[in-house]
């Protein structure tokens, strides 16, 4: 019996250059990074040294507080590069990769027959724990915790996302394995969320062993935040813990085959790419290997890992992060438009209000850049915010409160129920410009310090 939610709030942003459904190419990368900053929580140590011979699915760093958490190796090969920042911050490990690939084998598993302990052993041992994420704060999940459930989103709504159905249409078996293996995890259940406008035509909505939640509306209504505070919002003292939905599939692929596989389809997308589609990739794959799909020979292409609204700003030389299936290429917009707020008439331009004309085009998709139009300003009291989030919490307050650092508000307000990427859209129409996303970041970082 699935829960039908219809969300009357959010925006769904028509930024142009969606990918087309079909998949232009297999990448074989040369080099693959494996970054430890792609995981909230976690304090690496190094397990390797350059020149060491690694397989896929070999330990390449552990958490310092827990050695049982785990990172594992992507691909066969040699490492070829310790990276550091200041103060000698560990950013990256690169592997040069095989021509051939070999992967450790953890064995064929039958879910059914596998106690707790067995599964949370070889999750750990796989490097594969790392795909479950701990509310609240979106950090690691603690292997020694029972989450009140786990949730899954298995549609999402980001501009220009990777349409599921395609990405993942030969995922169908793998992720009712995943789903089996979660249900091990909890005895609150897996929830599991679907969108409303496919819910006949994904072939998800046959997954077994989940409560079935059918969410319609607009961005964020895929985020699995917003899904959460619908269904069971979290109070103070409450854990779950979520799964994105790519490594879902790959957790059901190590027990059905014995393999660490991160291989998944990655949309590249925006208004800068050439012929929009799909590869074959893994993560940790550099920007250049899908080179084909750009020409920054003017060196004004923004390269994102993930969506515009909450990926990373990688740079030419960045990779593709653990937890995405998206690279977004965008002009940086760095020109300066003479009087552009006095100008009534810009129709190549979207607003989310009706300043301009863009609201009797509602089909009509944008080359958006990354121009924010102004800069950072006193902070104005609206309700944009409410307009955008479909949440039952003050978003004004909660922003205001973690600016302050003053945590019995950020409590009262909702800071267990939100991640920064729930707030993305209230950064994109914040009149007053601010970073929101970087502001609850740094609040929850408070939280983290102060209530640990």
């Amino acid at each position: 019996m699935s829960n039908n939610i219809d969300l009357k709030h959010g925006l769904d942003i028509p930024i142009s250059g969606k990918a087309a459904q079909k998949t232009r190419k297999t990448v074989v990368p040369d080099v693959i990074a494996v970054k430890p900053t792609d995981f909230k929580g976690f304090t690496p140590r190094l397990l390797v040294k350059e020149g060491d011979k690694v397989l896929a699915g070999s330990p390449v760093l552990a958490d310092k507080k827990n050695p049982d958490i785990l990172v594992t190796s992507p691909v066969s090969g040699t490492v070829a590069e310790i990276v550091r920042g200041e103060k000698r911050k560990l950013l990256a490990v690169n592997i040069k990769a095989d021509s051939k690939q070999e992967y450790v084998d953890f064995g064929v598993q039958k879910v059914a027959d596998m106690s707790t302990e067995d599964v949370k052993a070889l999750l750990l041992k796989s490097g594969l724990w790392l795909s479950l994420i701990q509310r609240p704060y979106g950090v690691v999940a603690d292997p020694a915790a029972e989450p009140k459930a786990i949730f899954v989103s298995a549609f999402t709504t980001a501009p220009l996302a990777p349409v599921p159905e395609y990405a993942f249409k030969d995922e169908v078996e793998n992720i009712q394995t995943g789903v089996n293996v979660l249900g091990k995890l909890t005895k609150g259940g897996v929830h599991f969320s679907l969108r409303s406008d496919n819910y006949s035509g994904t072939p998800f909505h046959k997954i077994e062993n989940v409560i079935q939640h059918v969410f319609s509306g607009k961005h964020p209504a895929g985020n699995v935040g917003v899904q959460i505070s619908h269904i069971s919002p979290i109070m103070k003292g409450d854990t779950v813990w979520t799964v994105p939905f790519l490594l879902l599939a790959a957790i059901g692929k190590l027990f059905n085959t014995g393999k660490c596989n991160l291989a998944r389809k990655v949309a590249v997308t925006g208004p800068k790419a050439i012929e929009p589609a799909y590869v074959d990739a893994l993560p940790g794959i550099n920007m250049k290997d899908v080179a084909e799909f750009y020409d920054n020979a003017a060196g004004d292409i923004r390269f994102i890992s993930g969506d515009v609204l909450t990926g990373k700003n990688v740079g030419a030389d960045g990779s593709l992060g653990f937890f995405d299936n998206q690279v977004t290429l965008i002009h940086e917009g760095t020109e300066r438009e003479l009087l552009g707020w006095a100008k009534p008439f810009r129709f190549g331009k979207f607003s989310s209000s009706r300043t301009y004309f863009s609201w009797l085009c509602p089909k009509k998709n944008y080359d958006m850049d990354t121009n924010t139009n102004g800069g950072p300003r006193a902070f104005v009291m609206s309700d944009v915010y409410s307009k955008v989030l479909p949440m039952d919490i003050f978003p004004v307050y909660l922003i205001k409160a973690c600016i302050a650092g003053d945590i019995d508000k950020m409590e009262k307000f909702g800071i267990y129920e939100v991640l920064p990427e729930d707030l993305a859209l209230c950064e994109y129409v914040d009149p007053s410009k601010n970073d929101i996303q970087a502001i609850i970041e740094k609040g929850i970082d408070l939280m983290i310090k102060e209530m640990a």
